[in-house]
């Protein structure tokens, strides 16, 4: 089964664009996953439990980086991703 996610990272932090940059760059680094960023959120496209495995190791390792972020996400099924 496929899934859709939105995710967006808030570094409570003065200098927030480092641990944000380096989450998206740690998502892009799976072949596993289609990884769409813009100015708002990441989307986060594939296999239901490979993408939600990978993105809750990568939250795990902002949060042991940066104890102080939040995460804002949402899960849809299916692939919803823009058409290329």
């Amino acid at each position: 089964m496929q899934i859709s996610i939105e995710i967006s990272l808030y570094p409570l932090q003065n200098d927030y664009i480092p641990p944000i940059s380096a989450f998206i760059e740690r998502l892009k680094s799976y072949s596993e996953l289609k990884v769409i960023g813009n100015t708002m959120s990441t989307q986060v496209y594939g296999e239901y439990e490979t993408a939600l495995r990978i993105v809750n190791t990568e939250m795990q390792r902002t949060h042991q980086q940066y104890p102080k972020a939040a995460f804002v996400m949402k899960v849809l099924n299916g692939d919803l991703s823009p058409n290329e």
